[in-house]
């Protein structure tokens, strides 16, 4: 029986896999695939919620004594944009140059691929980890959220799935293998203000309520003063205003409405309970300053919506995890890896209230970019720190 040991044909058959947000695309069956053999036992379970598509994911278990090692990830991918762009089909997983090309190379099927292939490499060299390891896998990443990861997790963990450690295998490093693990993520929110004005003529402003000039005074506060300075482990919190929408198409007139969007990433500092207070109190003080309404009597009418959940800052503390992963990047590449909370949100967000979670995989130059791709040479030094990884963790390097 041929197992999984090649990096490169487990990633071929992925992106062969056309498994665009919602769509599964074949991508969960090539996994069912390669990982039976192995001695996984494998679940396939759909979620579903109203207005939402309906989520097929992966919940894969190769059990034995010991502890419960989870890697965590997607196969589903964005979309590919212009195809004639491409220079090698986006789906075609077509090698030139040293390097496969498709949509998912990098962001995130190679890094699944390597890790399929390092649980392969142990199981043909020692028989199997001392202890079990699991895949968890969505196809809801790159979507809403809602239907993959959140309720995987919840799903296993009813039927007494425990994890002791889980390695999500995002591409973590900017610029070469080893540059970087992240070890937390910041928070995240977006919201919508609106600005009830009173649509006028602009040559009667005083008959009018000029919803923009409110709206101005509304973003102004939202962006100074800075929230704070960083902390040791994080960045600044940042927030930045994504739209501002009037909808009015004539020039002689002042519209009804004005409408801002934002999203905030927050450090330590903050929880969401505390950061929403914040930008509450910002906008209630700007709502009735007159910087931009000079004889205005009333406060800013103004409205303000959180939109979908927030994502709460975490950062891990798990020093066997993050030095055992260290260690391996270190014997594979010979440097020290930088632990990181920079970037966006990823499904590390969820797994973090199971169990202790870092992040490591490829190189993200190219993700979700025409013609992304990854160099066959850094699919064999993932899956070679991947299987030291699993050997030293399970106390079997």
């Amino acid at each position: 029986m041929t197992l999984p040991t090649d990096p490169a044909e487990n990633l071929a058959a992925l992106i062969r896999c056309a498994s665009v947000t919602p769509a599964e695309g074949g991508a969960l069956t090539a996994l069912e695939t390669m990982l039976k053999p192995l001695g996984f036992l494998v679940d396939r379970p759909v979620f579903s919620e109203d207005g939402t598509p309906d989520i097929e994911n992966l919940y894969a278990r190769r059990s034995g004594n010991g502890p419960h090692l989870m890697f965590a990830g997607h196969t589903d991918v964005v979309p590919v944009g212009d195809e004639a762009a491409w220079t090698h089909p986006p789906f075609g997983a077509e090698i030139a140059n040293g390097e496969m090309y498709g949509r998912g190379a990098v962001d995130m099927k190679g890094g699944i691929a390597c890790f399929i292939a390092a649980v392969a490499r142990h199981v043909e060299n020692n028989g199997g980890p001392k202890g079990s390891v699991s895949l968890l896998i969505t196809g809801d990443e790159e979507g809403p959220a809602i239907n993959g990861t959140v309720k995987l997790l919840e799903w296993a963990a009813s039927r007494g799935e425990k994890w002791d450690a889980s390695i999500v295998g995002e591409p973590t490093n900017p610029h070469a293998l080893g540059d970087m693990i992240k070890i937390g993520r910041r928070g995240s929110m977006s919201g919508a203000i609106t600005v009830n004005g009173r649509q006028g003529h602009v040559a009667y402003p005083q008959l009018a309520d000029n919803p923009v000039r409110g709206l101005m005074s509304l973003v102004d506060a939202l962006l100074h003063p800075v929230f704070d300075k960083g902390t040791r482990d994080f960045q600044p919190t940042n927030l930045e205003v994504t739209s501002i929408d009037v909808g009015n198409p004539a020039t002689n007139v002042i519209a009804a409405k004005a409408t801002a969007t934002f999203n905030i990433r927050f450090n330590d500092t903050w929880t969401a309970e505390t950061v929403q207070a914040e930008i509450h109190n910002r906008l209630d003080q700007a709502a009735r300053r007159k910087k931009y309404r000079q004889g205005k009597k009333t406060p800013v009418d103004y409205d303000l919506v959180w939109r979908d959940r927030p994502s709460h800052v975490f950062l891990t503390r798990d020093d066997r995890l993050i030095e055992t992963l260290r260690g391996s990047i270190k014997s594979a590449v010979g440097k020290e890896p930088t632990l990181s909370t920079s970037g966006g949100t990823s499904d590390a967000r969820f797994i973090k209230d199971y169990c202790p979670v870092v992040e490591f995989g490829l190189i993200g130059k190219t993700m979700h970019m025409v013609d992304e791709r990854v160099a066959i040479a850094d699919l064999e030094t993932l899956t070679q720190i991947y299987q030291r990884f699993i050997e030293d963790w399970f106390g079997q390097g």
